[in-house]
């Protein structure tokens, strides 16, 4: 790779430049009985032509396998189309367009409804085959723009999303029904300009991130983010109301200094039995960040990946006693962490993230399963020149279903040596044995970012 190319461009991340269907897809193993559904992935991929200024400025492509009775279905791909897909701006004379989204960080399904996010803008709704039907605003009631990290309470189904802005109100809690209904917007006192892009639900909080990363006008990359060392650091623990009557007391939210950094994703939180609550995922500090940014822009001093530096971070958050404790629980370099989310909120066992190589391409990606009882870890590497995706899991059904860990996780494999990619089903109890099944795709799929299996139940 020459020093002028942008690395979101080349190697695994080398867009595609065409929609298709396939169908029919050859199927090596036995699919389980459960995966009926459809997995949906996104990340970033410009046309043919377009090099944009920031990796995550990228037009929207989500690409999907539908799975049922044994067969893998279809295999399709398909920009999400909106209107920055054919170039409209997203400032205009009367500011902010919502719509102009690049919609290419997530896709989730809530109420019936499958929503491609980017968290500048509205969500864009697709249908049962990922044409784009078009910007939802949950029926009017979606005045901002919307995380590409919302929480959907395992119980009570409720969708739990913030927005994020540069500029007052700088943060909003929102909630709606599981039958997609906003019951509740409130802005949250506050909060700065940090850069927010995940955060966690527990039972009876909200918890929020503000990291070292703030707004820097100054930045002309289209993403106006940059490290500042005079950002405070802090987690945000704001209490939730009812089930069913809104959000939360976002007048009561209590801000915990923490250490300086950034967390991207969480990977989940919990309220511990000393009441506590217990917040857990990577974290990066000012010189791992500067490398992944520059890595996002094209720029020079760049990781060999667009992740570097990040480790596994635990912060226990003492309300009582107005304290927080962080601590490292891990020396690789992660990200993308996953859960078995019928834990989402609660005391969880494991967790599944992706490992990056370090800064000099050294060892392989690699799948990683965290026993958080026994502190054991479990490797899965892929080789050279195999990249897996991040980690879906689905639970089984049945008997064994109450085991935690009983389920399968997916992962698409981008294979730039056989430029091919392959869907693995992997057992989630134990990743040293070998793919329950592989799915042959007809094309090599770029790496990405976020997905979901969506079940037909949904």
């Amino acid at each position: 790779m020459s020093s002028t190319a942008k690395p979101y461009l080349t190697g695994h991340y080398t867009p595609v430049t065409d929609e298709i269907t396939a169908t029919g897809l050859v199927v090596e193993g036995t699919l389980p009985p459960v995966l009926t559904g459809r997995l949906i992935r996104n990340s970033h991929n410009p046309k043919p032509g377009i090099t944009p200024t920031h990796w995550f400025k990228g037009s929207g492509m989500v690409h999907g396998i539908r799975l049922r009775d044994g067969r893998a279905e279809w295999y399709r791909n398909r920009w999400v189309h909106t209107p920055a897909l054919d170039g409209a701006p997203y400032m205009t004379e009367n500011g902010p367009d919502l719509t102009a989204s690049a919609a290419g960080t997530h896709i989730i399904e809530h109420a019936g409804r499958l929503l491609a996010l980017c968290e500048a803008n509205l969500p864009f709704e697709l249908d049962s085959e990922l044409g784009t039907v078009g910007a939802y605003d949950f029926d009017g009631k979606l005045r901002t723009a919307m995380t590409a990290h919302p929480k959907e309470d395992p119980v009570t189904g409720e969708l739990h999303f913030f927005a994020s802005s540069p500029f007052p109100p700088y943060l909003i809690h929102h909630v709606a029904s599981a039958d997609g209904k906003v019951l509740e917007s409130q802005e949250v006192p506050g909060a700065s300009a940090a850069l927010k892009h995940d955060f966690a639900i527990t039972e009876h909080y909200v918890v929020f991130l503000e990291g070292s990363v703030t707004f820097d006008p100054a930045e002309h990359s289209g993403i106006p983010y940059g490290w500042d060392d005079e950002q405070v650091s802090r987690i945000g623990v704001m209490p939730r109301t009812a089930a069913g009557t809104g959000g939360g007391r976002a007048r009561e939210i209590r801000w915990f200094e923490i250490g300086q950094g950034y967390g991207m994703h969480f990977a989940n939180a919990y309220e511990d039995p000393y009441g506590r609550i217990v917040v857990e995922g990577p974290t990066v500090g000012r010189d791992g960040w500067q490398r992944s940014w520059n890595w996002w822009v094209g720029a020079e001093d760049r990781g060999a990946e667009p992740n570097s530096g990040s480790r596994s971070t635990r912060w226990t958050v003492d309300l009582a006693a107005g304290s927080v404790k962080e601590e490292p629980t891990d020396d690789l370099t992660v990200e993308f962490p996953t859960i078995n989310e019928a834990f989402l909120g609660i005391e969880h066992r494991y967790q599944y993230a992706l490992a990056f190589p370090d800064d000099l391409g050294i060892a392989a990606h690699t799948l990683v399963k965290y026993d958080r009882t026994t502190g054991a870890r479990q490797l899965l590497p892929f080789g050279a020149g195999r990249l897996p995706s991040e980690a879906v899991f689905v639970p089984v059904e049945g008997p064994g279903a109450s085991q935690e860990d009983a389920g399968y996780l997916l992962t698409v494999v981008s294979d730039l040596k056989a430029n091919a990619s392959q869907l693995l089903v992997l057992d989630a109890s134990d990743l040293t044995v070998p793919p329950v099944a592989t799915i042959h795709l007809p094309r090599r799929v770029p790496a990405m970012i976020h997905g979901s299996w969506i079940p037909d139940a949904a």
